[in-house]
């Protein structure tokens, strides 16, 4: 069995049954004398409870995650070209989506047995935010080998864990040196005054206020962006608040049903005491008979 194979095995795994069989597969890699294939196996990590819920989404509803990826590469599109009015509509549409597929996370955990918690849930929601916003996270979710769970604050790639092909940990991060090939800054050229030559076209002038839209445009796609965290965090909000809300009722409702057993237990105590007390009465009373008939019995004379 090649790593790939191992990688795709147990990251489809729900995260309690991991450890046992990355162990497994690390003992029978040693077995076949592949001392490389069961070290690297060895470092694999275990995924969270977040991360293992987004690779079950990549293998079991990979057309859910593709809708969301396209609208990934939409705004990314819209950002290049700096469309406001595209962005704001696709906006609305993301968090749409997000929520949407994090439902279907929820159901498909479910079907598993593993009810997830609110925090697992933002947790999934913001990883589904960043591989809208980094092709990175994008990569990793549909590869569907996370290890954790990503966040994006709109600066450079979000941060992740995911396994690559190789089978080697991939933390996304900013590259702060540029490759041999990397495009440099030009120097400026030295200005020559020239003399004007009447029979050249009129150059356009320089736009002053260009460099000033363009950056009105990054800042209204960061406002979107932020608009659009705002929403997700109200949202979860709100369902925290409403679960808190309905917890709160079902307390009071047990707390009625605990007063009232409370009554009946009380009236059912003093009923109990009275026909006790009425048992023991008939009992005695019944006794008493029987000791008279007895009686009685002794006195017959028989019959010659």
């Amino acid at each position: 069995m090649t790593l790939d194979q191992v990688v795709a095995e147990l990251y489809g795994l729900p995260p309690t049954e991991f450890v046992a069989a990355r162990t497994e597969q690390v003992r029978q890699a040693r077995d076949a004398g592949d001392k490389a294939l069961a070290a690297a196996i060895g470092k694999l990590r275990r995924p969270t409870v977040a991360a293992w819920a987004l690779n079950l989404l990549s293998r079991e509803a990979s057309d859910d995650v593709r809708a969301l990826l396209e609208v990934g590469d939409a705004l990314r599109d819209a950002q290049r070209r700096l469309s406001a009015e595209q962005l704001r509509a696709l906006t609305t549409q993301r968090q749409k989506v997000v929520n949407a597929v994090t439902r279907k996370a929820s159901e498909l955990a479910a079907g598993r047995g593993q009810r997830l918690t609110e925090p697992v849930l933002r947790d999934i929601g913001a990883s589904l935010q960043a591989a809208l916003a980094d092709q990175s996270v994008a990569d990793g979710l549909r590869a569907g080998t996370l290890t954790t769970a990503a966040t994006y604050e709109g600066f450079g790639p979000a941060a992740l864990t995911a396994v690559p092909s190789d089978g080697r940990r991939s933390v996304g991060t900013s590259s702060t040196t540029a490759g041999p090939t990397a495009a440099r800054p030009e120097k400026p050229t030295p200005r020559t005054h020239r003399r004007a030559d009447p029979t050249a076209a009129d150059e356009p002038a320089p736009d002053p206020q260009a460099e000033v839209r363009r950056e009105l445009e990054q800042m209204l796609a960061e406002v979107e962006s932020a608009r659009a965290a705002v929403t997700s965090a109200r949202s979860g909000h709100d369902t925290a608040a409403a679960d808190l809300a309905d917890l709160d009722d079902r307390i009071e409702a047990l707390r009625a049903e605990l007063t009232e057993a409370e009554h009946r237990h009380r009236f059912t105590a003093a009923t109990e005491r009275s026909a006790r007390e009425a048992l023991q009465r008939a009992q005695k009373h019944l006794d008493g008979v029987e000791r008279r008939v007895e009686r009685a019995r002794k006195r017959l004379t028989p019959d010659a």
